[in-house]
């Protein structure tokens, strides 16, 4: 009995003190269900026949000729003008944006103003579209309310407003994309730890030396990683463009042409080419966000 004891004592593996038992698989991924039915149907099909549609003729057969739309010249123009657009929106949108989340750092986080800021930067971050751009029709359009007072005030009859061109179209981005910006950058400015400041104060460190040796070089990935979101979703909106310039200058209006001009005729299936093409520039974005946020996440823990 003592030798079958004993052998059977060491032919097993004794479990470490405070080792954690094996991990069953559990349930919790059932709640992912309802999203993941949902990103299929509205997100993924839809952008799988988007960009199938570009491989195909309006009668249905196979060809490649539709890519001949990115030599198109008007097509080359308007991706530099998305481009543009969205750098300089999501530029002065992030340094804008990371200014008001410092002013944000002296406010009581329980505070009246900080809560304003906070539940105004929620809502603006999602207004867009039509609305938005009946709202700068209405104040600095061309009859808006601005505008009109300009022209009373210096007399030029031919002042018009900027936000029915490509370049204008920054000033009614810039809405959405500060709130965007101290929504996702504020939580970075939260995790610099008092204690790195404290040090830099007693090595004899002033203020700029902490932020030139410390803060910077750790808000950095999540800075540029909050620019490129920016300029996903600068590159990526559509409603706002169309209801205040109808004649194209980005992609999105240009997928919109192609699908609905009664003048281009036999081009639908460029509109799957088009969208392909901004497939790709969001895919190569949000690689890069995910490679700074991993970055920024360092810090965090």
């Amino acid at each position: 009995m003592t030798a079958l004891a004993s052998n059977h004592g060491a032919g097993a593996t004794p479990r470490r003190r405070g080792a954690r038992p094996p991990r069953r698989p559990g349930t919790g991924w059932i709640g992912l269900i309802p999203f993941s039915v949902y990103a299929i149907l509205f997100l993924g099909i839809p952008a799988v026949l988007a960009i199938a549609s570009g491989f195909f003729t309006s009668a249905g057969a196979f060809t490649i000729s539709n890519f001949s739309a990115f030599g198109d010249p008007v097509i080359l123009k308007d991706l530099v003008g998305s481009l543009g657009l969205s750098a300089a929106s999501a530029i002065l949108g992030a340094v804008i944006g990371a200014l008001v989340c410092y002013a944000m750092l002296g406010m009581n986080p329980d505070g009246w103003l900080r809560t304003i800021v906070d539940s105004a930067s929620s809502v603006l971050a999602q207004f867009g579209g039509v609305m938005l751009a009946f709202a700068f029709i209405a104040t600095v359009g061309n009859q808006g309310l601005i505008i009109v007072i300009a022209k009373q005030l210096f007399g030029d009859s031919a002042l018009s407003s900027p936000i029915y061109t490509v370049p204008g179209l920054t000033l009614v981005y810039l809405y959405f994309e500060i709130p965007l910006m101290v929504l996702t950058f504020m939580p970075a400015l939260e995790a610099l730890k008092p204690a790195w400041g404290e040090a830099v104060a007693t090595l004899g460190g002033s203020r700029w030396t902490y932020w030139r040796q410390v803060g910077f070089p750790i808000l950095a990935p999540a800075f540029f990683g909050c620019m490129i979101l920016l300029f996903a979703n600068a590159f990526s909106s559509f409603a706002t463009a169309a209801a205040l310039i109808s004649q194209g200058g980005i992609w999105p209006l240009d997928i919109q042409r192609a699908l609905t001009s009664e003048t281009v005729v036999g081009h639908e299936n460029e509109a799957g080419v088009i969208a392909l093409g901004m497939i790709v520039v969001m895919v190569v974005l949000m690689s890069a966000y995910g490679v700074l946020q991993r970055r920024a996440a360092r810090w965090g823990s």
